[in-house]
């Protein structure tokens, strides 16, 4: 990707945490390309073929407006981090009039999160792995857990303990997790991080089932994470305290639910 952002679709979109989309939905930008390389990306033709339209900061900036006049309740910014010098320069320094969503794979550096201090409201970041043995093999970065932890932290400093405002997240962190089949160890093992690193009110947790198998998927990413899995992980869940946050039908691991990255909205 180039240092210029380059996006896939801008939309107002119902299918993220319901405390994100109010009743027009979040305003979402989706960016092309990524600083991992999943094997499971459901988004891989932005994400690693590089599909998307260059834009210029100014025009950037008027996406988000047409957004916002548009109704959404939010600012969703999916996939931002390798672009985060020209984001934080198309956001500017006001107070936007919703929040903006920092929505990343959490596979980030604290010092460039730091620019964004005072800019960004809502951090939204994946927390994919706490074991460095699936994050070689599905995303090439046995080293996510230690970035990814230490990110995380940085996000809960800029914003405190989340604020919500009429079933609304106004402010603070909603870390995801998505389970993967075969993996529930690994799943557990992200609940244990979150559970022992954040008091019960200062972090929202959403557990997600919607994984979908690949064209040219492998092992056991050739399948649908089980309804045995799923209850086991919401029952790990919660049976270490979290009780603030969501858990996903798995109705949601459908195709359907992909955007289709069409450059509307750009």
């Amino acid at each position: 990707m180039p240092s210029a952002p380059v996006a896939a679709k801008a939309m107002l979109h119902q299918w993220e945490e319901p405390c994100l989309v109010g009743s027009h939905g979040a305003g979402c930008v989706f960016f092309s390309g990524c600083n991992l390389r999943c094997r499971f990306c459901q988004n891989g033709i932005i994400s690693q073929e590089g599909f998307g339209k260059p834009l210029t900061v100014p025009e950037l900036r008027a996406v988000f407006q047409s957004l916002v006049d548009r109704g959404a309740a939010c600012l969703d910014l999916v996939t931002p981090t390798h672009f985060t010098p020209a984001v934080a320069e198309a956001l500017g320094d006001g107070e936007w009039p919703v929040p903006v969503v920092w929505n990343s794979s959490g596979y980030e550096k604290p010092e460039t999160l730091r620019t964004l201090e005072g800019k960004v409201q809502v951090y939204l970041p994946d927390l994919k792995y706490a074991l460095a043995e699936p994050a070689r093999k599905y995303s090439g970065a046995a080293d996510y857990f230690d970035w990814a932890s230490a990110a995380i932290w940085e996000m809960f400093r800029q914003t405190g303990p989340y604020v919500m405002e009429g079933g609304q997240l106004k402010r603070g962190v909603l870390i995801r997790h998505l389970l993967l089949p075969g993996e529930l160890e690994n799943t557990r093992r992200c609940i244990d991080w979150v559970a022992e690193t954040f008091a019960p009110g200062q972090v929202l947790f959403s557990l997600m089932s919607q994984y979908t198998p690949q064209p040219g998927a492998q092992g056991n990413l050739r399948r649908h994470v089980t309804k045995a899995e799923y209850r086991a992980a919401v029952a790990y869940m919660e049976n270490c305290g979290i009780t603030d946050g969501y858990t996903q039908e798995r109705t949601s691991a459908k195709e359907e639910y992909t955007p289709d990255f069409d450059l509307s909205g750009l």
